[in-house]
């Protein structure tokens, strides 16, 4: 995402520098008080006023959504590696870990990206990322489909919104990790076109 000034200018570098450490002092927070942390709190140690800070980021989706985007790099070479693996099958058990581990990136991130993702409202900064990862999970889904190796009810919502599920029960340590690989486990018997498992 780009950052542009009034009139398509470039930002000064002040506006730039502001930018920069709320993002880096937002995931900090999010790190360890998750996404509920205070945004005056975040504002503080970036060493700007609350007002900088929502003039940056006008609501906390906006700074959530902005703070994934640094993150998404992750994501993104994930990607990069689940395409060598050649096995439709494959590729989508582990696109479905890498957004696990992607919504499990912060305390409570699952919560208001599912609310963006049901809501579906085009002023909200998270539902075009959520749009993006649902279409993502899609392109997988039907590559499975046409091997044979996913059932064809199966839609990428119904796989995004169980991933989100998983990541918010590891995010409310409701689960132990062997209860978590069960939960995966059930997930992929459950979308896995069963005459044709291994």
């Amino acid at each position: 995402m780009s950052v542009t000034g009034e009139h398509g200018r470039k930002p000064r570098a002040d506006v730039l520098r502001n930018r920069a450490a709320l993002l880096e002092a937002a995931q900090r927070h999010f790190l360890r008080d998750g996404v509920g942390a205070s945004l005056e709190a975040v504002a503080k140690d970036a060493g700007v006023g609350p007002g900088t800070l929502y003039r940056h980021f006008p609501n906390r989706e906006a700074l959530l959504a902005a703070v994934l985007q640094t993150r998404s790099k992750e994501l993104v070479a994930r990607q990069a590696d689940i395409a060598q693996l050649g096995d439709a099958s494959e590729m989508l058990r582990q696109w479905l870990r890498a957004m696990e581990e992607y919504f499990s990136a912060f305390s409570g991130l699952p919560q208001p990206l599912m609310a963006a993702a049901r809501e579906q409202e085009p002023g909200n900064p998270l539902t075009l990322p959520c749009e993006d990862l649902v279409a993502t999970t899609e392109g997988y889904l039907r590559a499975a489909q046409r091997a044979g190796r996913a059932r064809s009810s199966v839609k990428g919502y119904d796989l995004f919104l169980a991933v989100i599920s998983v990541a918010w029960i590891k995010s409310t340590g409701a689960g132990d990790e062997k209860a978590i690989d069960r939960l995966r486990a059930l997930l992929e018997s459950g979308y896995r076109e069963q005459d044709n498992e291994r």
